[in-house]
């Protein structure tokens, strides 16, 4: 974390002018220094410096904002700017955020907070900032032209209001929304109980991200913002697998998980090893008589969702999206499927006029997370992440919840990977196979022998009777 000063020769005199056109006098004397992030690594939970105490939050790959206390009202300070977000290593888009990064910074408040934001507008275009989900005065809103003027380029505009009511929240912007979201500009505002909740428990950890779509060419580093549902780049926080970290926990913490969809369409979020209850929603806690056990919960678009569990079983647990092409990295829609083609004698034809011609997808699409075929640079790999048994061909939405018996309270530093105990793992068979059972016929059902044989052994027979007379359809 490092702090750019605005406040600096001809750079200085430049900021002050313009910002002072939106800021009084008095807010700028107190104007909080931007705090700017530009590793992509996981932070450390924030622990309050001063203000009402609260249990902070871990956000995945991402860190929250610091704030300054002036005269009991919290003070953030958020620049929108254009970003460079490292999404997995070897993998770096150009993006818009917050802050240095895209997402932008957490914020964190208890319920009951003055919090006053001033937003710094470092876009080559115009912008403003919706407090998703918040109660809050109506030209605070954030909705260019509908409740402010938009924040225009180099100017500083200032949000205040109370935090309300606890729960999980967003923030983005709602201007240009579909550049300014499709390039990367969302982030997370947490606002904590100020006191014991009836429906709000307790929890010994308490991780927060946000769901998000990019579609890049390989090879390229900017988003194509006119995508609407053909996205190649499925994310967390701007991360895809292996580059997004392990959500790492102790054995039997109370664990607790928000996360928001910001990207166009619904995610079945799943969660091995354990199950889980959806203790809060948009609107905040859900009364516990609706709350029921589960492994899997969509979030539709725009919202959020809160999942607690007891992490009572040690290993490393996947925890994705459950949409098979969300746990993949960039790929080509139009790829045709290969599968049972036989390149017997056509491949060295092919590579005559070809060279590097190979062959992809003919046993189906294993073999490319063991290829070591040449892709653009800055491009990251479909199917990747190696894990102690080999390749986990996953990209994408996709991470790890790891427990761990010996992890230290608040160490969430990645154990290594787990080593199951012995007799407590999958094995190769090494000896005789036990026959299989054969269906016996019984009254008027007789098994024959063809219909007792493997499927690929036998032809099958289809029989087909052309429609007679009109049935109801126009003849020719």
């Amino acid at each position: 974390m490092n702090r750019r000063d605005f406040f600096n020769g001809t750079a200085a005199t430049a900021f002050t002018a313009v910002a002072a056109a939106s800021v009084s006098k008095v807010a700028m004397a107190a104007l909080p220094e931007p705090v700017i992030m530009t590793k992509p690594d996981t932070a450390a939970p924030l622990t309050p410096p001063n203000g009402r105490p609260y249990n902070p939050v871990v956000t995945l790959n991402g860190w929250t904002l610091p704030w300054r206390m002036n005269n009991g009202v919290k003070e953030f300070h958020l620049v929108a700017e254009p970003v460079v977000r490292e999404m997995t290593p070897g993998f770096k888009a150009h993006m818009w955020g917050y802050n240095g990064q895209s997402p932008g910074p957490t914020i964190e408040v208890v319920e009951g907070d003055r919090v006053r934001i001033f937003v710094t507008n470092k876009l080559p275009e115009h912008t403003t900032i919706h407090w998703h989900g918040q109660r809050l005065p109506n030209g605070m809103d954030g909705v260019a032209g509908l409740n402010q003027p938009a924040i225009p380029v180099g100017k500083t505009f200032v949000y205040e209001f109370v935090a309300r009511r606890p729960g999980t929240f967003m923030y983005h912007p709602h201007a240009d929304e579909m550049t300014q979201m499709a390039m990367g500009m969302m982030g997370f505002w947490i606002t904590h109980p100020k006191e014991k909740h009836p429906l709000i428990d307790e929890v010994d950890r308490d991780f927060v991200f946000l769901l998000n779509a990019y579609d890049i060419d390989p090879g390229s580093a900017t988003p194509k913002i006119m995508t609407m549902l053909d996205f190649n780049l499925w994310s967390w926080n701007s991360r895809i697998f292996p580059g997004i970290d392990p959500l790492v926990v102790r054995k039997n913490d109370k664990v607790r998980i928000r996360f928001g969809n910001l990207t166009m369409t619904n995610h079945p979020i799943h969660l091995h090893g354990h199950e889980f209850l959806v203790t809060g929603t948009d609107g905040g806690p859900t009364p516990k008589s609706t709350r029921w056990y589960e492994v899997t919960t969509d979030v539709a678009v725009g919202q959020m969702r809160q999942i607690e569990f007891l992490a009572d079983e040690e290993g490393d647990w996947a925890f994705h999206c459950h949409k098979s092409h969300h746990t993949m990295n960039a790929m080509g829609h139009n790829v045709p499927t290969s599968i049972g083609v036989d390149h017997r004698g056509l491949i060295g034809k092919l590579q005559k006029a070809v060279p590097d011609y190979m062959v992809m997808g003919e046993r189906g699409m294993a073999d490319m997370g063991e290829m070591e075929m040449q892709i653009p640079d800055n491009t990251a790999p479909m199917m990747t992440g190696t894990g102690p048994y080999g390749g986990v061909e996953m990209g994408g939405m996709f991470s790890m919840v790891m427990v761990r018996k010996d992890q230290k309270p608040g160490d969430y530093k990645n154990p290594g990977w787990y080593k199951q105990p012995p007799g407590t793992q999958a094995y190769e068979w090494k000896g005789e196979l036990p026959s299989a059972p054969r269906a016996q016929a019984t009254g008027g059902n007789k098994t024959s022998a063809a219909s007792s044989a493997p499927a690929a052994a036998t032809s099958a027979e289809v029989q087909i009777r052309k429609p007679s007379g009109h049935s109801g359809h126009a003849g020719h």
